[in-house]
């Protein structure tokens, strides 16, 4: 199972685009504070539309919290600093794999950075960008893992106006 762990979001739509995404592949969304907003403020209820009565989420008042409540998990930082490109990695199937997102204005921190050095991924961009979207990321990286696992439990084929739509 696929679990998505954002660091300390500071956007309200992105976390709602975010839930959106992950209710619509099955992921986890684990959302680790403290965050500048609340957490089911009018911004992230729009984007993530009704989404939410299909997202299991969790809420961490902060790294210590989420690191002590999942302390054996592997764990993949997705940052510019990455030691590898995120499509260049083999995700395991069949255990859960958890994908970290940073802060849209300064990332994961060093030291989380540092203690998972084995685990950082990049997404390439050109060299003067310093970042994507955090909404944007969080597909990009989701969607490979879900490639590599044979897209596991998603419709490949209209589901709700049926196959002979168009």
């Amino acid at each position: 199972m696929l679990h998505i762990v954002l660091y300390q979001p500071e956007i309200p739509a992105n976390v709602g685009n975010i839930m959106r995404t992950s209710a619509a592949i099955g992921a986890v969304l684990h959302v680790v504070g403290p965050f500048p907003f609340p957490l089911y403020s009018k911004e992230l209820s729009r984007a993530a539309l009704d989404y939410g009565t299909m997202l299991e989420m969790h809420v961490y008042d902060d790294y210590h919290h989420f690191h002590a409540t999942h302390p054996q998990i592997e764990i993949f930082m997705v940052t510019r600093h990455g030691k590898r490109i995120y499509s260049d990695v083999g995700y395991p199937n069949g255990k859960p794999l958890y994908l970290m997102f940073g802060s849209e204005s300064s990332g994961i921190p060093f030291e989380i950075l540092h203690n998972n050095i084995n685990n950082t991924v990049r997404i390439p961009m050109r060299p003067a960008a310093r970042s994507l979207n955090l909404a944007n990321s969080v597909a990009i990286v989701a969607y490979e893992v879900y490639r590599q696992w044979d897209y596991e439990n998603l419709a490949l084929n209209e589901v709700l106006k049926g196959s002979d739509y168009l």
